[in-house]
């Protein structure tokens, strides 16, 4: 019997409530589409084409650009597919997953930097889309401009306003739930690709053909080419990082294995690259026209002193990046909230909640240092890294695909470990961490952190496996298999 539809049996109030539960498979009604236009609207959005552009404002060249997005985008498929199947199979979301590895008390450690992280996201995408709401509102009223001399903390009024319309437009969206989401992100995803488009159509016109911007020349060589590639590539990462933890609470909607897999398949390396192509080809267009890249692509609109070229980009962007940051950085810290606050919290209060504190990150007094963005993207990648690593080898090679799914839900279970803590887990989590984020503070070193979020998955996966394996000898016969010594 497939252990998905087993009832639970007396679940501990502190660690379960409804949205915690297991999704019924009737219930389950997101196709393989749902998650190509979820993914679609995850990737379409400003952060997303300001790091790809940034590539060739870093001084590469148009091909080596695509080699980093086809890279990073090889290496998060692969580790989201992984992840993925435990949601789709048993219908749990990520907090409650992650029990199996830290044990339920532990479990809120990695909760909660997801939880910090996913606000910490939803705070930057929140004011770049703001930007674009900005951009609308100069259009609509003429005397917008002028309400910058005011300032209101720290930032000109008319950018306080743009950016408390954007946070009111999240509050909206989540206002019904999970299924106000799906319905949202299925027209949203595609609406940046005809502005995307568009943009290639100017590129490729102010270049006066394709060829002249694949010819744009690299500025980086030898070693600092290297070492910008590979930078690069953890910062891509690191901006989906979070993601590859919480896939499940995505995927849990899945009618089937099938449906997750095709279309997160046709969702991110597809459509990324396709994405990541535009920006870059727009990118090297405004070396052409302006002598200087232009990342910003508000900035860009802007170039054209159309109004209607404004309103219309302006508010594709704004859109789309209202997409992804309900979507990867609204749904999982509400989640998250909610694994520590079952009796107290539904969906929407926690979702709710998650965007009120993220208005405390202030992302308009760091947003425009570049620099600090990439430093911050690759850092994320390297500590979510090893958790991803562990909860990738404990379903796989640990509880070889079966968990229990009652114990998951009361506290003396298969997953209580040491009064709810797992010291394994935590052991292999900083190993993952100190390795990934060792060349910050270790001059000789910092080519390791290059590598930061490849380093951090592996050392925390392998870790993590010896380690249970250690444990696991200690007291049990080692003839018994890993599900038969949990059991044991």
């Amino acid at each position: 019997m497939d252990s998905t539809v087993n009832p639970i049996v007396n679940p501990d109030p502190s660690l379960y409530n409804e949205d915690l539960a297991p999704i019924p498979k009737e219930k389950r009604n997101w196709d393989w589409l749902s998650y190509s236009m979820i993914w679609m609207g995850m990737i379409h959005n400003i952060v997303s084409y300001e790091l790809a552009g940034s590539l060739i404002a870093m001084g590469m060249n148009v091909w080596q650009a695509l080699g980093a997005v086809a890279l990073s985008n090889v290496a998060l498929i692969a580790a989201i597919w992984l992840n993925s199947v435990a949601g789709a199979k048993y219908g749990l979301p990520f907090p409650v997953l992650i029990r199996a590895s830290f044990g339920h008390k532990g479990a809120h450690v990695p909760v909660l930097i997801r939880a910090f992280v996913a606000i910490f996201w939803f705070a930057v995408q929140a004011y770049a889309g703001s930007k674009a709401v900005g951009a609308v509102l100069s259009v609509l009223f003429p005397g917008w401009v002028s309400l910058g001399s005011h300032t209101f903390l720290g930032m000109g009024l008319n950018d306080a306003i743009a950016f408390g319309v954007f946070w009111l437009l999240h509050a909206w969206v989540i206002s019904h739930g999970m299924e106000r989401v799906r319905r949202f992100e299925m027209w949203a995803g595609p609406l940046v690709i005809v502005l995307g488009l568009g943009l290639v159509g100017w590129a490729i016109n102010i270049a006066h053909g394709v060829g002249p911007l694949f010819s744009v020349p690299a500025k980086l060589s030898g070693g600092s080419f290297w070492s910008s590639f590979f930078l690069s590539v953890s910062g891509m990462i690191g901006v989906l990082a979070t993601l590859v933890l919480n896939i499940p609470d995505l995927t849990r909607f899945s009618r089937s294995q099938k449906d997750q897999v095709i279309g997160q398949a046709v969702g991110l390396p597809v459509m990324m690259t396709f994405f990541a192509v535009m920006s870059i080809m727009i990118t090297a267009g405004t070396i052409i026209a302006f002598g200087k890249p232009i990342t910003d692509p508000v900035q860009l609109l802007l170039q054209f002193k159309s109004p209607v070229v404004v309103l219309l980009g302006a508010f594709a962007l704004l859109i789309a990046t209202l997409s992804v940051n309900v979507v990867a950085n609204v749904v999982s810290p509400a989640y998250d909230l909610i694994n520590l606050f079952p009796k107290k919290l539904n969906f929407v209060s926690a979702g709710i909640i998650s965007i009120a504190i993220g208005v405390l990150f202030a992302p308009w007094l760091w947003f425009n240092n570049a620099g600090t963005i990439f430093n911050i993207v690759g850092a994320i990648g390297g500590m979510l890294g090893p958790v991803s690593g562990i909860m990738i080898v404990d379903f796989y090679l640990v509880r070889r695909r079966e968990y229990d799914l009652n114990s998951f839900f009361v506290k003396e279970g298969q997953y209580t470990f040491s009064n709810g803590w797992n010291p394994q887990a935590f052991i292999a989590m900083a190993l993952g961490v100190i390795v990934a984020l060792i060349g910050l503070v270790v001059p000789s070193l910092q080519s390791l952190y290059t590598y930061n979020w490849f380093l951090g998955i592996a050392v925390g996966g392998v870790s993590y496996f010896f380690l249970m394996r250690l444990k696991q000898s200690e007291f049990v016969p080692e003839q018994l298999n890993p599900i038969e010594q949990n059991e044991a």
